[in-house]
């Protein structure tokens, strides 16, 4: 049996988690109150083959119970969440993949009865996985009546990306692994004459490997330091388990769609720019006074994969551009203008280049090296970036689960070291969703910043119909 070991990106995420700042992403989907009276029979065959549900035609008890037993039940059949990490001899500083002999549903899919789902969400998203088990969980949170409930599912990176996660849960809805590709098979063995002939392209590969890694170095040094970035981004030294709070926001597609055809450039430009003015408006209805400066410098991950390129759903490929967020300009059409003029400057650089491509650096890195040094990367956070904006596409169909819809899904990104606010944005069934996650001492008006995302784009209509 091969060994399948973490690619240095995986591994990065996985030797950079604290107790204090877990390394899991998340997804908070909303279901709406359908209400049935009858389960179904059987099942729907997922990934390997069918899983049996429960028979009968007894009443549910209420629908996040009957969810909660869907997701134990189909969360078996797929191959990718049954898969823990362990540590390898070698390479030294390694770790690997491989099945959990003890794989129980009930380590994994919790039923937690709350009124509030997006107050539950945060606690839980403070909570580290359990690095000892496959590293996800999904907790189905039940809503004030018998028919509505919400599901938070949560990732560690480690395992996948936003649009992987996206596959491993699509996996577990009624649609079954639609979205999900075909894996892809593993590499075969090269014999040796083979091996010999690929070395002068192997070294001149490596050549190039190194120069990418000192080009991507040299753009984060012309970065910049912290310039203009309000005191409420930067989240004290933790002393203890870190504390979260979630909220989520969700305007109008049609809305963003308008004022992009009016301004020009893309949905994603006035997405971040939406960020960008809510953030002002935040800070200056809060007291912290008009914003100054060039502004906090956001991540804004890119994913490297290929639609229909065959990879497995698991596993991360990234990028990403670095952008300053234009918060000192009061003028909303100009805000949008300052952002999508620094975006089409990333785009013409490419993902592979710029400070904002850091991520690839792992790569050039032993696995001893992020092993001993994940905690002074994971330190370095602050130093590299000051908020994270990523965006995470959806697929046109709709989601269901037990014949109960999906109606809002809010993605989470995880809190880096030194960070009191992560923004991550997602497209669903014509609506334009914002999570929003936030260190809650250092943030404690997280829903004020949601409120502002609203605000934000009525005046940006306003401004393009003027």
């Amino acid at each position: 049996m091969v060994t399948e070991h973490l690619s240095p990106l995986d591994l990065a995420f996985w030797r950079i988690e604290s107790v204090t700042h877990p390394m899991h992403l998340g997804a908070l989907a909303v279901f709406d109150a359908t209400p049935r009276t009858e389960a179904p029979v059987a099942d729907r065959p997922v990934a390997d083959g069918p899983v049996a549900d429960r028979p009968g035609t007894a009443p549910r008890p209420d629908a996040a119970a009957r969810a909660a037993e869907l997701l134990a039940a189909r969360c078996a059949g797929v191959p990718g969440l049954r898969r823990r990490i362990h540590d390898v001899l070698l390479p030294v500083g390694a770790a690997a993949w491989s099945p959990d002999p003890d794989f129980d549903p009930a380590r994994h899919v919790f039923l937690v009865r709350t009124g509030d789902p997006q107050r539950a969400a945060g606690p839980l998203m403070a909570r580290p996985l359990d690095r000892d088990r496959p590293p996800w969980e999904a907790h189905v949170l039940a809503g004030p009546d018998p028919d509505s409930f919400a599901v938070l599912f949560k990732f560690h990176h480690a395992l996948a990306d936003g649009l992987g996660a996206l596959a491993l849960a699509a996996a577990l809805f009624d649609e079954g692994c639609a979205f999900a590709g075909p894996e892809r098979p593993a590499p075969a063995r090269q014999p040796a004459r083979s091996l010999l002939r690929s070395l002068p392209g192997a070294f001149a590969s490596r050549l190039q490997d190194v120069g990418q890694a000192l080009e991507i170095g040299a753009a984060v040094a012309r970065a910049g330091l912290p310039v203009g970035v309000p005191a409420a981004l930067a989240a004290p030294v933790p002393t203890g388990p870190g504390t979260r709070a979630v909220a989520g926001a969700a305007l109008d597609l049609d809305e963003v769609n308008r004022i992009r055809k009016v301004s020009g450039g893309t949905v994603n430009d006035v997405l971040i720019a939406l960020v960008a003015g809510a953030m002002r408006r935040w800070l200056v209805g809060r007291g912290d006074g008009e914003p100054t400066g060039a502004g906090p410098r956001a991540l804004i991950p890119v994913s490297r994969r290929r639609p229909g390129g065959g990879a497995k759903p698991y596993g991360n490929r990234l990028s990403g551009y670095l952008l300053r967020l234009p918060l000192a300009e009061p003028d909303p059409l100009r805000r949008l203008d300052r952002v999508r003029t620094g975006m089409d400057r990333n785009k013409e650089a490419g993902p592979a280049r710029g400070a904002g491509a850091v991520a690839l650096l792992a790569d050039h890195v032993h696995p001893l090296g992020h092993r001993l040094g994940g905690p002074f990367v994971a330190q370095a956070a602050r130093l590299l970036f000051d908020v994270l904006v990523t965006s995470v596409p959806l697929p046109s169909f709709t989601f269901s689960l037990g014949g109960s819809r999906v109606r809002e899904v809010y993605p989470l990104a995880p809190l880096a070291r030194g960070h009191s606010l992560a923004v991550a944005v997602s497209t669903y069934k014509g609506t334009v969703h914002y999570g929003l996650v936030a260190d809650e001492a250092a943030v404690p008006d997280l829903p004020d910043l949601a409120r502002a995302l609203s605000a934000e784009l009525d005046d940006l209509v306003r401004e393009v119909h003027c």
